[in-house]
């Protein structure tokens, strides 16, 4: 029974897992290879640094996080794997379009194109996940999956950093959109769409809940909007940081996108990715003791993290500026996989996508719609004091956020074990074994 369930239509979840976790490396290169051009973008179409967090976060999160919640009731309801197809080739057509961009405003309508096709992917795949792995190894393979985002992060970077250095920054979304045309055709053909509740034998017989009950049932769990609150936090730094350190090592220290690439793709690729596997394992490890070290894990990572930014920030000297990111890069995305897991288990077979959606709104929506943007501004509205130092201090602001994200993860704690237990009694009947 064991193997049988292991597997799906003659594929392990193992192939599954490394297939979603392509899906989202592809995502976050065709994401992220913005940020890495963002220098010679701005010099190109003389853009301030407002104007610049506008494009790289709000103009596509708005779209991305939007889009996921009407996606996510199709996905409930219908088959995940062909909404993940069909995404992914979107969001990679569109990426392979900002390469033709001759203005901000094309390059602007492009990005949410992106943020459309993009939004299809998270809540499918969290489903699927949740359908394969079971709670005691479900932090694991979600953390598995969130390192995709490491991985897009060490793509974007260091390929795109050379190929912009070489051939220029539209060569560069060329580059990162034509895995994803080449990717979809694999999923839709390669990959089979596991039964709802598969792994853990659950009979998936209820109706589809509407969104209303789905926003209704999350609503009710203190837990949860502690959770989306802490993620939000925790994202609004994420993506500030994702898009303005390589203008910040371009502009503070004077490097050249070849290097900066390497040195991003090095901390966020395989420091970031070290860090979230670490968390889901660590998660895996100490919740069949205390669930509630899914919340109270991303509090311990903060304050990791926060005693090295100002010195990553202020730091004089390109190498004690490296030094001292190592660990608040690789502590970036260590929220991911338990916030993923608990909100998965907190929600009813059919309404897993959506949930995930709603979450993935709302860090989208603060996180990725304001991060980058207010960091931008105060960039902007610092320059006349402190000149090029300006975007050193914006980006140190950013430590507000992620205090304010592990108050929100601690208060999770308090009510996480009873809720999970709602949300487990909100299932249907097992199958009789």
């Amino acid at each position: 029974m064991g193997s049988q369930r292991a597997s799906v239509g003659g594929r392990s979840r193992e192939f599954i897992l490394f297939m979603m976790t392509l899906v989202y490396v592809v995502n976050y290169l065709d994401r992220t290879v913005l940020a890495i051009v963002l220098p010679e973008i701005k010099h190109e179409f003389q853009l301030s640094d407002a104007v610049l967090g506008f494009l790289s976060g709000t103009s596509f999160a708005i779209t991305y996080a939007t889009l996921g919640m009407p996606l996510a009731w199709i996905a409930d309801r219908s088959n995940r794997r062909n909404v993940i197809a069909g995404s992914v080739a979107l969001f990679s057509a569109m990426t392979l379009l900002c390469a033709f961009a001759s203005n901000t405003f094309q390059l602007i309508v492009a990005r949410i194109l992106t943020g459309v096709g993009e939004a299809g992917t998270g809540p499918s795949i969290q489903s699927i996940i949740s359908d394969l792995y079971p709670p005691t190894k479900r932090g694991a393979a979600l953390a598995v999956y969130s390192s995709g985002t490491n991985i897009g992060l060490l793509l974007a970077f260091i390929g795109g950093g050379l190929i912009a250095e070489q051939f220029g920054w539209r060569i560069a979304f060329l580059a990162a959109g034509l895995p994803g045309i080449f990717l979809s055709i694999i999923v839709i053909s390669r990959v089979p769409e596991p039964r709802r509740g598969h792994v853990e034998q659950i009979n998936d017989d209820a109706t589809a809940p509407t969104f209303f009950a789905t926003v209704t049932l999350l609503w009710s769990q203190r837990s949860f909007r502690w959770i989306a609150m802490g993620a939000a936090m925790s994202a609004f730094a994420g993506y500030a940081v994702v898009t303005f350190v390589p203008l910040f090592l371009s502009v503070s220290h004077g490097m050249r996108p070849s290097p900066r690439g390497l040195v991003l793709a090095l901390l966020t690729g395989i420091g970031g990715g070290f860090g979230t596997i670490i968390s889901g394992l660590l998660v895996d490890r100490l919740s069949p003791r205390d669930v509630r070290w899914n919340t109270f894990l991303p509090v311990v990572f903060v304050a990791i993290a926060i005693p090295f930014i100002p010195f990553f920030y202020l730091s004089p000297g390109l190498l004690t500026t490296l030094l001292f990111a190592v660990v608040p890069l690789a502590m970036s995305s260590s929220y991911l996989a338990p916030c993923l897991a608990m909100t998965q288990g907190l929600v009813p077979l059919r309404m897993r996508a959506q949930a995930a959606a709603i979450l993935f709104f709302i860090l989208n929506i603060i996180g990725g719609g304001l991060g980058p943007l207010c960091v931008g501004m105060l960039s902007d509205a610092l320059h006349p004091l402190l000149g090029s130092d300006s975007i050193r201090w914006a980006l140190l602001a950013t430590t507000i956020p992620l205090i304010a994200s592990a108050w929100c993860f601690w208060n999770a704690g308090r009510t996480l074990t009873d809720d999970l237990s709602r949300g487990a009694g909100a299932k249907p009947q097992r199958v009789p074994t």
